[in-house]
């Protein structure tokens, strides 16, 4: 997929986000374009660890 595509894909899936989570994504996206690709990958694998963990971490910190 060439960035042409990307970026149109990008712009379809914006115009149906509603209206408030607009800034959000914004902030996501200047947060992003700061960091490297290996931290925002490393950001991503610890987010998704986080998620799939949850229940084993409440349990680990009481």
């Amino acid at each position: 997929m060439t960035a042409l595509e990307v970026k149109t894909r990008i712009q379809k899936i914006l115009d149906e986000v509603p209206e408030n989570m607009l800034p959000e994504i914004l902030k996501y996206l200047n947060d992003v374009k700061h960091q490297s690709a290996d931290e925002v990958r490393l950001n991503n694998n610890f987010k998704k660890i986080l998620a799939e963990d949850n229940k084993l971490l409440e349990r680990l910190a009481k």
